[in-house]
């Protein structure tokens, strides 16, 4: 019998990444005195997280002539993210739940390797799963096949129809999972599914809904 293998994407599913950006970037517009109609600007830089970091950090320094290097900046970027973002609630029991319910459990997350295990091992999350895929050593990011591959087989299994992927995004996590054959649950945070796309399995508000729609109850 094939052993259940749910795969979570970590930014805005597992951690809130949106409320930690939201406060570096309420903290960087008071540090630098800027507008606080700023907050809207570098909001919309940030792409909910998706914009390249190098680019935006550029689009800082040509935005607000700020001292300092690029590499600078980024790196003090990058460790404010990390100092705010906190697990959403319920994370921690819903995976252990799935693990005591015998489910293989990983993290399948695009981005630096060094920035995503400072938020893993912030949290102790690598304690509550079996494997962990950052996109960069894996060198493919999603929803490129190998990443979900490869999270599966640092479980020691491989794809599985019967296999779910956890995630926020519509085109990387839900479509990529999809194209796969997985099933998918979508992590709405308040939007609607653009009905454009197909749609995912199903879909969750929070992560412990999440979890009890994976145990069937």
């Amino acid at each position: 019998m094939t052993r259940p293998l749910a795969i979570f994407d970590l930014d805005n599913t597992l951690l809130d990444r949106a409320s930690a950006f939201t406060g570096w970037a309420t903290d960087f517009v008071h540090r630098h005195g800027l507008d606080p109609a700023e907050l809207a600007w570098l909001t919309q830089a940030d792409g909910d997280g998706f914009a390249s970091r190098s680019g935006f950090v550029a689009a800082l320094v040509e935005r607000y002539g700020l001292p300092g290097s690029a590499p600078e900046l980024l790196r003090e970027f990058r460790a404010g993210i990390v100092e705010r973002a906190e697990l959403f609630p319920g994370t921690v029991a819903g995976l252990r739940r799935l693990t005591d319910a015998g489910w293989l459990v990983a993290i399948a997350t695009n981005g630096a390797t060094a920035q995503q295990w400072a938020k893993i091992r912030r949290h102790r999350l690598a304690e509550q799963v079996h494997a962990v895929a950052v996109s960069e050593e894996v060198g493919a990011v999603k929803p490129e096949p190998l990443i979900f591959e490869t999270a599966a087989a640092r479980c020691g299994v491989g794809l599985d129809p019967t296999h779910w992927m956890v995630g926020d995004c519509p085109t990387r996590d839900i479509g990529g999972a999809a194209a796969l054959g997985l099933r998918t649950l979508w992590m709405r945070r308040g939007r609607t599914w653009d009905a454009t796309l197909p749609a995912p399995t199903a879909s969750a508000e929070t992560v412990t809904d999440a979890v009890a729609i994976l145990l069937g109850r």
